[in-house]
Order: C-alpha cells, then sequence, then structure tokens
C-alpha cells in the first residue's frame, strides 16, 4: 500500500465519526484507530515468498560487530521456520513496559497469534506468527533496533 493511500485514509478517519478501519490487501493489513481526537495507525506486511537469488560479486567489506551477530544468530537459528522483521524499527516483546510478553520460548502458537511489537515512525505494528508451532528460539533482545528481514523468531 503506497504512502499516499495510507496518507489519506488517516486524514478521512481523524475527519469522520469512524473510531476504527481495518483494510487488508495483498501486500498486508492496514488497522487505523482514533482515540482521543489522535489516529494511531498499525500495518502488518504479508509474509514474503523466498525467492532464489543469485550471489553477485561484491568487494570484501569487513562486518561490523552487529552485522557479524545478526549473522551468527541466523545460522544457529536455521534449523527450524524464522519469522523475519517486515520492517525497520524497535523491537518490543510485550505491548507495555511493565506488560507480559506476547511469547516465552517454548510456547505453542498459531498462525495469527501476535508474536511482538515492532515500532516504526511512532506507529506500533504488531507482527503476527505466519506458522502455527511451537517458539523455539527469540532472536531479538526488548527494545533493539531490528532491521527488515532480520529474523525475530523460530518457529518448529
Amino acid at each position: 500500500m503506497d504512502l499516499r493511500k495510507l496518507k489519506t485514509l488517516i486524514d478521512l478517519v481523524s475527519e469522520s465519526n469512524v473510531s476504527e478501519l481495518e483494510i487488508t490487501e495483498a501486500e498486508g493489513k492496514v488497522r487505523i484507530v482514533k482515540s482521543g481526537g489522535n489516529v494511531v495507525q498499525q500495518f502488518v506486511a504479508a509474509p514474503m515468498q523466498a525467492a532464489p537469488v543469485q550471489a553477485a560479486a561484491a568487494p570484501a567489506v569487513a562486518a561490523t560487530p552487529a552485522e557479524q551477530a545478526a549473522a551468527s544468530a541466523a545460522a544457529a537459528a536455521a534449523s527450524g521456520h524464522q519469522v523475519k522483521s517486515p520492517m525497520v524499527g524497535s523491537f518490543y516483546r510485550a505491548a507495555s513496559p511493565g506488560a507480559k510478553p506476547f511469547v516465552e520460548v517454548g510456547d505453542t502458537v498459531k498462525e495469527g497469534d501476535t508474536l511482538c511489537i515492532i515500532e516504526a515512525m511512532k506507529i506500533l505494528n504488531e507482527i503476527e506468527a505466519d506458522k502455527s508451532g511451537t517458539v523455539t528460539r527469540i532472536l531479538a533482545d526488548n527494545g533493539q533496533a531490528v532491521e527488515y528481514g532480520q529474523p525475530l523468531f523460530v518457529i518448529e
């Protein structure tokens, strides 16, 4: 969904008597909620299909410690299904600082269950499980900045 369309939807909700609007399209799901005059938007991207990618020859560049940690976490988590971040933002395991985390290691989840929240541009986006199973690993720390495509959970 493009940015102009989102802006139009937010403006329509804020100027109308509608308190909540949810739209699902092929690219994902958008939920706009008006609470006390403020409009809050959530966007959940649809799971991306894996496509074969050919490696391009690139000059060798030294990896930063964060990139090395992400690469080792991704390699260690290769045994199960990885739930990856659909956006860049801040990773949160719970709805608020004092609240119980959405999932813990060992929890059984169903497809569509909320796993975490990623805050991007002051918008809280619920990330849902795209597969049913048991959470075997949590690969991101609470409050950590995450990148697009970074593995967050392993579900088996």
